[in-house]
């Protein structure tokens, strides 16, 4: 998959948005298992929230080198949670639609043009 786009971050934002964080970011940091974790969440479900309990400064940095080490796109980070998004391999395995381009506005026809 390329690089989303805003429109694309966009939506998958507001997917995320009832989601509960399913990776806790500790003393630790970005360790082998959570990096496992990670890998097993975003294959079980594509789009996954990540909560920083410990590394709060550097949170921005942890998610980029996370989406890099698993292939994965930083779709936001909002407060101390930080979304994830890979999408499935697999056309038929994938549960979420990410959209191709933004919808245009109905252009609304005012009368004869003039």
């Amino acid at each position: 998959m390329d690089e989303l786009e805003g429109f694309q971050r966009r939506h998958l934002r507001s997917l995320a948005h009832p989601l509960r964080p399913v990776v806790m970011i500790g003393k630790e940091g970005l360790s082998e298992a959570v990096l496992a974790k990670t890998d097993q969440e975003l294959h079980a479900h594509e789009l996954i929230k990540v909560r920083f309990g410990d590394w709060k400064e550097e949170k921005r940095a942890l998610m980029a080198q996370m989406a890099e080490k698993l292939l994965a796109e930083v779709v936001g980070v909002v407060g101390h949670v930080g979304i994830l998004f890979r999408q499935n391999r697999e056309p038929k395995k994938r549960q979420i639609r990410v959209p191709a381009r933004p919808r245009s506005p109905v252009a609304k026809s005012g009368g004869s043009g003039r």
